[in-house]
């Protein structure tokens, strides 16, 4: 299981630095920059939603 986590945060580290990316230099951001924008927010909130259930469910 450690090992699923830590390739899902070096996936979000990668969409994030996508991103910041695109943000900083937005005449270079791809086609695509859009669908990896919302695909990033929503792993995001994922991946902190599951953390903070499995944390709370560890507490019990």
């Amino acid at each position: 299981m450690k090992k699923y986590r830590k390739i899902v945060l070096v996936v979000l580290a990668i969409l994030n630095s996508v991103v910041l990316l695109g943000q900083l230099w937005p005449e270079g951001e791809p086609p695509f920059a859009k669908t990896i924008n919302i695909l990033t927010l929503i792993l995001n909130i994922v991946f902190i939603v599951n953390l903070f259930f499995r944390k709370t469910n560890e507490e019990d």
